[in-house]
């Protein structure tokens, strides 16, 4: 940085570069390199291998270290990042992963951390970020729909487990048990054979099964994918109001730095 540069064009390189595709790649590059350092310390390697893993490990953890220090440097509002969610978890994941790993009480808690560096690639790719959001704010309506979804599933289990106890106590003998093997149903996991056992002593018992399917398979399932939908769409059209906000206050300053200058060179002129 020059000292002729001001602090807000220095503020703006620093942000230029923080959002540039060749920083963001690099970062990607190095989160997919540290995801690969983590699953190869589970095999058995030599120990020459093992000890290039360790400085490899280091120098990504000294990366990150440096990365978000640097993107906490080109906002311009401090007191904003630390408040951002993903930023607050970036800087957790960071300076928990500087715990030393041959100190034996913080080894598990050190390599957690280490996993979880992995996630950082959810705040990293604006696409990922935007879907576990979007996930994040639909958990209210999905709530109510898993409610109904647990309430048709009590039913279910209380008359299956009145009607069928007698033909299977291991699958039928209480309202809990039968909610299990409910859950068997909706997965598909050999609901068959499932049926065909109550179909012997209860040969219309298929309609049980059929019902139930058509509700938590088909209804429900499609209920909480649309609620995710619904939310999606929301929170994209929130960020594109927003980024055309920023274009515009972006388009403002321009403007209002054009017009300084011509003020100034006005003055100028008239000297």
């Amino acid at each position: 940085m020059s000292p002729e540069m001001s602090p807000s064009q220095g503020f703006n390189q620093l942000r230029r570069i923080e959002s540039s595709k060749i920083f963001q790649g690099v970062v990607i590059a190095i989160i997919i390199l540290s995801a690969l350092t983590i699953g190869a310390k589970t095999y058995d390697l030599p120990a020459w291998a093992e000890q290039s893993l360790i400085l490899t490990d280091n120098a990504i953890t000294l990366f990150f270290l440096v990365e978000i220090l640097f993107r906490f440097a080109a906002c311009p509002n401090k007191r904003k990042f630390l408040l951002d969610g993903w930023n607050l978890f970036d800087t957790i994941v960071v300076i928990g992963s500087l715990i030393p790993l041959d100190n034996s009480e913080a080894v598990l808690l050190g390599r957690l951390l280490r996993v979880f560096r992995v996630l950082r690639l959810v705040s990293v790719v604006p696409e990922l970020r935007q879907l576990i959001n979007a996930l994040l704010k639909a958990i209210p309506r999905m709530g109510y729909i898993a409610l109904l979804m647990f309430i048709i599933f009590y039913i279910y289990a209380a008359m299956g487990a009145i009607f069928f106890a007698e033909v299977d106590q291991e699958l039928w003998g209480d309202v809990a048990i039968s909610m299990l093997t409910l859950f068997r149903v909706a997965t598909f996991e050999d609901w068959t054979d499932v049926m065909y056992a109550t179909m012997e002593q209860y040969p219309m018992s298929w309609l049980y099964y059929l019902t139930f399917i058509f509700l938590t398979a088909f209804v429900f399932l499609n209920m909480m994918i649309g609620a995710i939908l619904e939310v999606m769409g929301e929170e994209q059209n929130a960020q594109q109001a927003q980024k055309a906000h920023d274009e515009r206050d972006e388009i403002v300053k321009q403007l209002h730095a054009v017009q300084r200058k011509l003020d100034e060179l006005s003055q100028r002129l008239e000297r």
